[in-house]
């Protein structure tokens, strides 16, 4: 099996295209896309073939793997998260889509969907109109871990050749959407009432609170 590498323009992805892609997707595919920041390996949240292939991809053993879901608006966040306060909505409301992670306390769904002990999930939307229309079209958030290059000084892949070359044999699709960022997105754990970055990425948080 090699993957296809299919070009899409973020300003204007070509709808038959994302449909294709889609399709690869609901049938248990596993591809990689860009994102506003850093390229990401994904596949449909509810395929738990498709969503294993993903760690073995990344060389994860057991159920650590830290995966995070794409989705096109807020509108799943009821599914998939527990309660979510009225300070956090509109931080999230004014910040998204954008370069940021939310790590919020999963609802019952998401250990199931993930085959995962870990009480929490990350959230994101980012600004990307790729990664958004095919989950639009999908129907329901991707999973998202990052590409990470093994480069000891590029700590992520940019070029989208590169990254087909790489993983041409071990997924369906390499979407090239253009050369990608090499800073992963800001991490920010919403499970308390004290936000904490975790992680410092693209995006400043501090801005917005």
């Amino acid at each position: 099996m090699e993957a296809e590498l299919i070009r899409l323009y973020p300003e204007n992805p070509e709808q038959k295209k994302i449909e294709y892609i889609v399709e690869i997707v609901r049938r248990g595919g596993v591809i990689i896309y860009p994102t506003d920041t850093v390229y990401g390996l994904g596949c449909d949240i509810f395929n738990g073939k498709a969503v294993e292939r993903v760690r073995q991809i990344k060389g994860e053993k057991g159920k650590n793997l830290n995966m995070s879901f794409i989705c096109y608006d807020l509108s799943h966040l009821s599914e998939y998260t527990r309660s979510v306060s009225t300070p956090l909505f509109k931080l999230m409301k004014k910040t998204l889509p954008g370069p940021f992670t939310f790590l919020l306390t999963a609802s019952s769904k998401v250990p199931k969907i993930l085959n995962t002990s870990k009480k929490t999930v990350g959230i994101r939307v980012p600004d990307n109109t790729i990664p958004r229309e095919i989950v639009k079209t999908l129907g329901n958030p991707i999973l998202t871990t990052s590409i990470v290059d093994d480069d000891e000084v590029i700590e992520y892949s940019t070029d989208p050749e590169l990254i087909y070359e790489k993983y041409r044999k071990v997924v369906d699709v390499v979407i090239d959407g253009g050369y990608g960022g090499n800073v992963a997105s800001t991490v920010i754990d919403c499970t308390t009432d004290e936000f904490e970055v975790i992680r410092e990425g693209k995006g400043d948080i501090f801005q917005y609170l």
